[in-house]
């Protein structure tokens, strides 16, 4: 009986070995394309982050000097500044507007909620570089139409080059980001709205709770997973905001659009200093991180 036992026990386990051993066969391919497009290219920033790593000359370890160089520098900080006025406006708004948006949307029929999360998000699916080239034109200070319109109606005594502009040109770069911005998170509210339990919400309600007291007690508790998910990817593709600058501004004028991706962009490519270019990557990657420690923290908090 013992021995049988024993038996049964080798042959679980090669069991168990095997199944184990396929699983990481299936996996091979995207660990060896993680490792490869990712860890190592986190590695190089890193390492070259400490070089004087410049096009047409030998690299030269230089420690921090990069990064002495880099909390020194004006443009860091404007670009910083930036930076955070896009992420502090951009998720809060996103957030807010897709919630309230799913909310309406997911109490219409199948068909018109339908309806709206595709128009939603048709500016996800269509491009940056296409939407960005549309707000272009609308934006253009001799023949846009929001000049046009403002004008008309008397809004505007002027036309205004909102772009070239030091006081709007930030603005009118968040604008674009938001229309960009809220498609998916509509489409994901509208996904957690229709997960919530619908019994607890009637039961609820049968009990004398308004909608609003309803949403906030039940409703929102069961949405915080996506709510979480939503602050993430909504912080992290401010603080990636690149396309727009590039297409748009070029971080001007005077640096009134700068952002540290565009300046990450400008340092690596357009003067070739690499290691310096990384430097500011390392820092905005430990931005980002510590952002995202805080979101989940508090998510898990709630």
């Amino acid at each position: 009986m013992a021995t049988k036992t024993i038996s049964v026990d080798k042959r679980s386990r090669r069991l168990v070995l095997r199944e184990t051993a396929t699983s990481y066969l299936f996996l091979a391919p995207f660990l060896v394309f993680f490792v490869m497009f990712v860890v190592y290219p986190m590695f190089m920033c890193v390492y070259t982050s400490f070089f004087d790593a410049t096009m047409g000359k030998e690299d030269v370890f230089i420690g921090f000097e990069n990064y002495k160089t880099l909390f020194q520098d004006e443009v860091f900080w404007v670009a910083l500044r930036n930076t955070m006025v896009i992420v502090l406006v951009s998720v809060p708004v996103t957030c807010a507007f897709s919630l309230w948006v799913a909310s309406v949307i997911s109490r219409m029929h199948v068909a018109a909620t339908s309806l709206f999360r595709c128009i939603f998000y048709l500016p996800v699916v269509t491009g940056s570089v296409a939407v960005t080239m549309v707000w272009k034109w609308m934006y253009n200070n001799y023949y846009g139409i929001i000049n046009y319109l403002g004008t008309q109606t008397g809004l505007l005594d002027e036309n205004i080059n909102w772009l070239g502009d030091p006081k709007y040109a930030l603005g009118c770069i968040i604008l674009i980001l938001l229309t960009t911005s809220v498609g998916q998170p509509i489409v994901l509210y509208v996904s957690a709205l229709d997960n919530v339990d619908k019994g607890m919400v009637e039961a609820a309600e049968v009990d004398g709770a308004t909608r609003m007291q309803a949403f906030w007690k039940i409703k929102w508790p069961q949405m915080m997973p996506t709510t979480l998910y939503i602050l993430v990817i909504t912080t992290i593709n401010s603080f990636q905001c690149f396309a727009l600058i590039q297409l748009l501004t070029l971080g001007g004028p005077n640096n009134s659009t700068m952002t540290i991706m565009y300046y990450i962009y400008y340092n690596a490519f357009k003067l070739y200093k690499y290691g310096y270019g990384n430097a500011m990557g390392v820092i905005l990657a430990i931005i980002i991180a510590i952002l995202s420690a805080v979101q989940f923290k508090l998510g898990e908090e709630k």
